[in-house]
């Protein structure tokens, strides 16, 4: 049976483990990125500059060779070009060589721990780093080819002052390594060997709802759902890390930052059809550091067509278009959970009569509450405007 040797090569040639130059010198054929077969390659067998799973069980299958090395940059298990090799090659006798990872050299070259670190890759990803810097103490980042526009995004976020270590062609000879900020990052050029280390040491990991109405930029005439009704609209949302969310008819984005905060892993479509509501959504986005909002400016049902799939979606300006908006969240997603508010007994007959249309049970909630006012030595209790919340939609389990 043939052999193969799945290697990390690790962070340059003299981080190399004894374990895997043995492996390469034993191998009859070597497979992997051009870099790595000009680096530890020879005329003395024949190299193929192949990393792709498909491509490299091809080469082994039609090659005449005992003992084959696939060779991955730093080490087989962090975003490596060593993921799916153990399923296309499982008919071979296969073993994984581990490497010194980017992860561990990098660390080691700035002298921090990372038991506490979080890790992300935006490397050909998309992803919320935002979200991830703003709720981490550090946060390690393969940057690829996309340093400016993370810099971008932390700039957008409200997080350009963070600390970072910025690591550029770790393990070879124009190795480069030094502190700026992250506002810096959008803006010079960086090889695509680039790593980045965020450190926040105003970290928030909290998952917070019902949070207090002064934390939120207001306009005159444009609406907040206040703190008390966004507690039980977030708690019948139960909102996943992962979820794609709609907010629809967003006015201040009270609830959009409250769905951003919970799904933090998601992406969150704040759908609103005034400009200077969506100018302070935004606002309020920057102010609680938020990564992970796009803020629509359109009027729904027409703004939704074009979304993503949501999971959850919250109703809390329908513009008259209740039947309309509903049907369209279940024409991209039967089983999206659906909350919606009404403070007029107008606004609760339409959406009652477009669930039952849908098809759709739901439940629903009426919230009376007071706040506590002080008069003279006295405190009050005054009356809040009651709310109906209904909720409607997704999988049993949901509820």
């Amino acid at each position: 049976m043939k052999k193969v040797y799945v290697i990390g090569m690790g962070a340059g040639a003299e981080t190399l483990t004894h374990e895997a130059r043995e492996a390469l010198g034993k191998a009859e054929v070597l497979i992997g990125p051009q870099g790595l077969l000009e680096q530890y390659g020879d005329a003395s067998r024949p190299a193929f500059p192949y990393y792709f799973s498909d491509d490299v069980a091809r080469v082994i299958d039609s090659g005449t060779a005992q003992v084959f090395a696939v060779l991955v940059s730093g080490d087989v298990g962090f975003y490596s070009g060593a993921a799916g090799l153990g399923e296309a090659l499982a008919s071979y006798e296969l073993r994984f060589i581990p490497g010194v990872s980017t992860v561990c050299a990098f660390f080691a070259r700035v002298r921090l721990s990372w038991h506490d670190a979080a890790f992300v890759s935006m490397h050909g990803r998309n992803m919320n780093i935002a979200d991830t810097v703003r709720r981490s103490r550090l946060t390690f980042c393969l940057a690829g080819n996309n340093v400016n526009d993370i810099g971008i995004l932390l700039v957008n976020a409200g997080l350009k002052h963070i600390k970072t270590h910025v690591g550029e062609n770790l393990g070879m000879a124009d190795e480069r390594i030094y502190e700026t900020d992250a506002e810096s990052l959008a803006f010079g050029n960086y090889p695509s060997l680039t790593v980045l280390l965020f450190n926040n040491e105003s970290y928030d990991d909290r998952t917070r709802s019902g949070l207090p109405d002064a934390g939120f930029a207001r306009l005159p005439g444009v609406p907040m759902t206040k703190s008390e009704t966004r507690a039980i609209i977030l708690s019948k949302l139960s909102l996943r890390p992962s979820d794609v969310c709609w907010d629809v008819g967003a006015g201040t984005g009270s609830v959009t930052v409250e769905m951003a905060l919970g799904a933090y892993r998601g992406h969150v479509y704040s759908i609103e059809h005034r400009e200077d509501a969506a100018a302070l959504i935004e606002k309020n986005c920057v102010s609680f550091r938020l990564g992970n909002v796009t803020i629509v400016h359109g009027e729904a049902p027409g703004a939704l067509f074009d979304l993503p799939v949501p999971d959850a979606v919250f109703i809390g300006g329908s513009g008259g278009h209740i039947d309309d908006i509903i049907s369209a969240v279940i024409t991209k997603n039967p089983m999206a959970r659906i909350v919606l508010t009404a403070v007029t007994l107008e606004t609760i007959s339409a959406a009652l009569k477009a669930l039952g249309k849908a098809k759709l049970e739901f439940d629903a909630t009426e919230l009376n509450a007071a706040r506590s006012k002080k008069t003279g030595e006295l405190h009050l209790l005054e009356a809040m405007n009651p709310v109906t919340i209904i909720r409607a939609g997704g999988a049993q389990d949901d509820r």
